[in-house]
């Protein structure tokens, strides 16, 4: 009898198999690709001893690891119980575990700047500040992710950062050596200068410093394989807009404008550097457009027209259509979404904001990854 109930027990290899489905939170993969178990062994009773290599040691997702892992283990027939046991990887397995997610790519190489990378990254610009730039992107980013897409946000707008309230990440990075885990937040991951200044202190940097933080959070932020990076620029067209252009020159403009006259003249300033930079501007997104009254109407808070016109502008001196993307209404709760971290593209999907979001979302997000700047092997002919 007793020799049937041990025959019964998962082999190593079923508990392995179990444990394959157990993905590290931060980095999203199996927690066996990535080198994590360092033993499992059941005895006659059932009873598995599991050992993890956490990644470091003040790991702070290590209770969901250690629960999930549990659950996949306890799933198994013939188990009773499991012990888990936490240990920290030595320098060595770092850096195997490093250029192991960097796909043998060299150290602090910016993977969006490759030639061959197939993420669409688009560096969300507006001439001066207050026109709702971080509520779009957050929105846009966690609509992106609702449609199945994989996204990346960088908030670049390291003196007005606004981006982790509003996507609700309460969590710091977690850093392994020089890589950075990037917390994730409604499945978008996030990075900002905000998670590397201690309380709310406000970041008072030179140029040189912000162009370094934003290589590093492009080159040493573990991203993993994206379709879609979003860059909340600060407002203006400073030190920072020129940085997003050299580091990576594919990235594509969106302008955001309020209907306002003088803020549309501002954003088109805003377009404009990407004459200078070469680079590409998808659309003009236009926020605050109006306000819906209960009986219908419309209230033009902030005027009318101020997208089409920088849309129409930018049309001219760049000399390639750039088109209005979408209007966005005034409403309450793109406000309140925003103070409580949920983006109101998920928290109330149906509102007219929510909708004229998700519409923007969808029509960039099922953009082809981009050819944009990469070099297609042609020669010129004579002429």
């Amino acid at each position: 009898m007793e020799h049937m109930s041990v025959a019964a027990l998962p082999s190593r290899d079923a508990m392995l198999t179990a444990l394959s489905k157990v993905n590290d939170p931060e980095i999203r993969k199996p927690i066996t690709e990535l080198g994590m178990v360092k033993a499992v062994e059941i005895d006659d009773a059932g009873k598995v001893d599991l050992a993890i290599f956490l990644t470091v040691s003040g790991c702070p997702m290590k209770e969901t690891l250690t629960r999930d892992s549990s659950n996949a283990l306890l799933a198994l027939p013939g188990v009773t119980s499991v012990e888990v046991e936490l240990d920290v990887m030595s320098d060595e397995q770092r850096a195997e575990l490093r250029s192991q997610l960097r796909g043998g790519a060299p150290e602090k190489e910016i993977p969006f700047a490759r030639p061959n990378s197939l993420t669409r990254v688009y560096a969300v610009a507006s001439g001066k500040g207050g026109v709702g730039k971080s509520s779009v992107t957050v929105n846009l980013a966690a609509a992106m992710a609702e449609q199945g897409l994989r996204v990346g946000v960088v908030d670049a707008d390291v003196y007005g950062f606004s981006v982790p309230r509003m996507l609700g990440v309460e969590q710091r990075p977690t850093q392994v050596d020089d890589m950075i885990l990037p917390p994730i937040s409604h499945d978008v991951k996030v990075i900002s200068i905000g998670m590397f200044v201690p309380g709310n202190q406000p970041v008072v940097w030179r140029g040189p410093m912000l162009h370094r933080a934003l290589q590093q959070f492009l080159g040493d932020v573990f991203w993993g394989d994206l379709d879609v990076l979003l860059l909340d620029l600060p407002p203006g067209t400073g030190d920072i807009a020129i940085s997003v252009a050299q580091l990576i020159p594919t990235a594509e403009i969106l302008v955001v404008t309020t209907p306002q006259q003088a803020a549309a003249e501002v954003a088109e300033r805003a377009g404009s550097i990407a004459l200078q930079t070469h680079q590409r501007v998808v659309g003009v997104i236009e926020n605050m457009s109006w306000l819906e009254l209960p009986d219908g109407t419309r209230q033009e808070i902030f005027g009318s027209g101020g997208g089409q016109a920088v849309a129409d502008s930018l049309t001219r001196s760049i000399g390639a259509p750039v088109e209005l993307l979408g209007q966005i209404p005034l409403d309450t709760r793109l406000r309140e979404g925003g103070d409580t971290g949920t983006p109101v593209v998920l928290g109330a999907p149906d509102t007219a904001a929510a909708v004229a979001l998700r519409g923007i979302a969808r029509n960039l997000g099922s953009r082809a990854r981009g050819l944009a700047g990469r070099s297609l092997g042609l020669t010129p002919a004579g002429r």
